[in-house]
């Protein structure tokens, strides 16, 4: 069964501020915006370069999405914040399942769940950190496109950009590895890796 809930935080207070923000202060290029669905399930998976990330995908995508995040951001105060943005933490130092599990749960009631398949800031001069499965793994146990996404550039600067790329599906179900490695050449070529 579907439930249509979502944040009311997110919608009436988050949103409009992280949209103005975006719009008149971080000033991103956007390309292919239009390749996310209006309803339906999606991960979207893209690389990460910034705390600044999702607050730019909030501001920019028209409709709620569920990041998964650590889950050092539920600690104090900003649990209150965090709890009403429909973050799902994430526990790092063990390979949580329960996060997994609540992922799959709104993909199955058509959310949008948002992941940085690297797990963490990519602070090294490669161009990505190696791709963690979860983002193919909940896609295919779903049965939900995934939305992959590049970001290039520094933010605050002219040459910020988001792209959206084509929308893919699981291929080989019998190989989650090899899908893994998929998604991440994706994310790769787009960003002028080999």
């Amino acid at each position: 069964m579907k439930k249509n809930n979502e944040p009311r935080f997110y919608i009436l207070i988050a949103k409009p501020i992280l949209y103005i923000f975006v719009k008149f202060f971080i000033r991103p290029k956007i390309i292919g915006l239009d390749k996310i669905p209006k309803k339906g399930r999606i991960v979207l998976a893209g690389n990460h370069t910034n705390n600044l990330d999702s607050v730019m995908l909030v501001g920019i995508i028209p409709r709620v999405i569920h990041f998964m995040a650590k889950d050092s951001l539920y600690k104090g105060i900003k649990k209150i914040l965090f709890s009403n943005m429909g973050i799902i933490p994430v526990n790092r130092k063990i390979h949580d399942k329960n996060s997994l599990y609540k992922a799959i749960e709104l993909l199955n009631e058509d959310k949008v769940i948002g992941i940085f398949p690297e797990g963490t800031i990519n602070r090294t001069n490669n161009i990505i950190l190696p791709f963690k499965i979860g983002a193919v793994k909940m896609a295919h146990d779903t049965n939900s496109q995934i939305i992959p996404f590049t970001i290039k550039g520094k933010y605050f600067s002219s040459n910020l950009k988001i792209e959206f790329l084509d929308p893919i599906k699981i291929k080989d179900e019998n190989d989650l590895t090899q899908e893994n490695k998929r998604l991440e050449n994706i994310i790769i070529n787009n960003l002028g890796g080999e």
